[in-house]
């Protein structure tokens, strides 16, 4: 288990001032989140065309990266004040309507603060590999904007729901220990699928209702496609290609990120990651806040890695290795 020592960099009234959650705050973030989803289907409903297709989907692409990063945020109970707010907030606004689930992503994730960078952290894959070389980097990309990626993972989430899979994000297969007991199985999508059909079932019941079923199409082809883009970047730019990978002060990145970048790749402030880990019960639109600190008290002239925008890091993700 790794420990970092935050207390050596912020007084306990700093941490007691950033660890105070804001519920007005949480609303925007959600509120912003949603608007984009909306305007993005908007937007090819009034005018639909190619261009516009395009455009929306990438969109919706980086939009539910933010829809995983309530779920994410959620989980670490640190959005709202209300437990129960929190949690429902994260189920419903966040992890169904990406046919995920934020129960049982909070016991796996809590995992991957635990041991960042060893061989017991489940998000480990995502990350290694890096630098993969130009060629290898447009063949992965490729994969994801072709939907490859996207169903091979939703099949393999379906999988993990019946549990016929082990719940894993990272890109590790393996089977369930009651996997081919499909009384289990059953039970287990009784248990896991209703939300996410539930909540999928009312985004097309919007649809339907302003007669244009049709426009559902965009959010299955973002979520096969443009997410996967937008997920895998977001991957490298936390964690991969650390020169001390197994150091917790050394092996997460915070990236700067302008506003085409927060829109794909940086929602919710997920770029200050660095921070994240240093203290993850922030809440995330604290984060700003809290990284002005640490580069007051010169944290960045030592420690961990900070980048100026996602440009350089995919440069170099693409070097050779």
């Amino acid at each position: 288990m790794q420990q970092i020592p935050v207390h050596q960099f912020l007084t306990r009234e700093e941490r007691r001032e950033l660890l105070q959650k804001n519920d007005r705050r949480a609303a925007f973030e959600i509120i912003h989140t949603w608007f984009w989803i909306a305007a993005a289907f908007a937007l090819v409903y009034v005018w639909p065309n190619v261009l516009t297709v395009i455009i929306s989907l990438f969109i919706l692409g980086g939009k539910q990266l933010a829809c995983a990063i309530i779920m994410h945020d959620t989980s670490h109970r640190s959005m709202f004040s209300n437990p129960r707010v929190n949690d429902w907030v994260g189920k419903w606004l966040g992890a169904y309507p990406i046919f995920n689930d934020m129960l049982r992503y909070r016991p796996y994730h809590i995992q991957h603060h635990l041991h960042t960078g060893l061989e017991e952290d489940p998000d480990l894959l995502l990350t290694k590999g890096y630098p993969a070389g130009k060629k290898s980097m447009i063949r992965k990309w490729i994969r994801d904007l072709s939907g490859r990626t996207g169903l091979r993972g939703q099949i393999g989430l379906f999988l993990m729901h019946i549990d016929y899979l082990q719940y894993n994000l990272g890109n590790k297969v393996e089977r369930h220990v009651k996997a081919g007991d499909w009384k289990h199985h059953m039970r287990s999508a009784a248990r896991h699928l209703p939300g996410p059909l539930l909540a999928n079932g009312i985004l097309f019941g919007v649809f339907w209702l302003i007669d244009a079923p049709w426009l559902y199409l965009l959010w299955i082809g973002a979520l096969v496609t443009t997410f996967q883009f937008s997920t895998r970047v977001r991957s490298i730019a936390e964690h991969a290609m650390s020169d001390k990978p197994t150091d917790p002060l050394h092996n997460t990145r915070t990236t700067y990120a302008n506003w085409l970048e927060r829109m794909l790749f940086a929602p919710h402030h997920v770029n200050y990651h660095m921070e994240h880990h240093l203290l993850m019960t922030v809440p995330s639109y604290n984060l700003p806040r809290m990284h002005r600190l640490l580069l007051q008290k010169g944290f960045y002239k030592e420690y961990s890695m900070l980048e100026r925008g996602y440009l350089p890091i995919l440069r170099k993700a693409m070097a050779s290795s």
